[in-house]
């Protein structure tokens, strides 16, 4: 049987953003699924026709923006792949629910994602934590639902 594979593509300035794709690289690896770790904006765009599937991170910016290093990753990507998931970070007190982790709102509405996007207050550390596991395993679950 062939292994199923993923593309984690992040986009980070504090950090916390590139704490959950390590998270979520974890959780998969530890199921055995192949993945590999792209931060935006470092290094060539690469051929997502080479993975089974896309999960996507951004923090939000100046009031519920998505990033610009994000935007040109998604112009560079050139098309909308088919399995898509997305998982932001934030801060409530930047614009308070409304405008918390919107990057991640966007992005998963931009890719018609068919599973919900997770939102992470700041970094991911403590209770967080098992939030971003379950999150991935979830991931996983429905990817091999739709392939079932």
């Amino acid at each position: 049987m062939r292994m199923v594979s993923f593309l984690i593509a992040y986009a980070t300035y504090s950090g916390n953003t590139q704490e959950v794709a390590g998270l979520i690289h974890k959780t998969f690896v530890n199921h055995q699924v192949e993945v590999k770790l792209y931060r935006i904006g470092c290094g060539p765009v690469p051929n997502l026709a080479d993975f089974d599937g896309m999960i996507i991170g951004s923090f939000t910016w100046e009031k519920g923006a998505t990033p610009d290093e994000v935007k040109d990753f998604v112009l560079d990507v050139g098309y909308k792949p088919a399995h898509v998931y997305v998982f932001g970070t934030g801060d409530t007190q930047f614009g308070g629910d409304a405008l918390f982790c919107k990057a991640a709102a966007k992005l998963a509405k931009f890719y018609h994602s068919t599973y919900p996007p997770l939102k992470i207050e700041q970094s991911p550390r403590g209770t967080q934590e098992q939030q971003v596991m379950e999150w991935a395993k979830g991931v996983m679950a429905h990817w091999l639902h739709l392939h079932a």
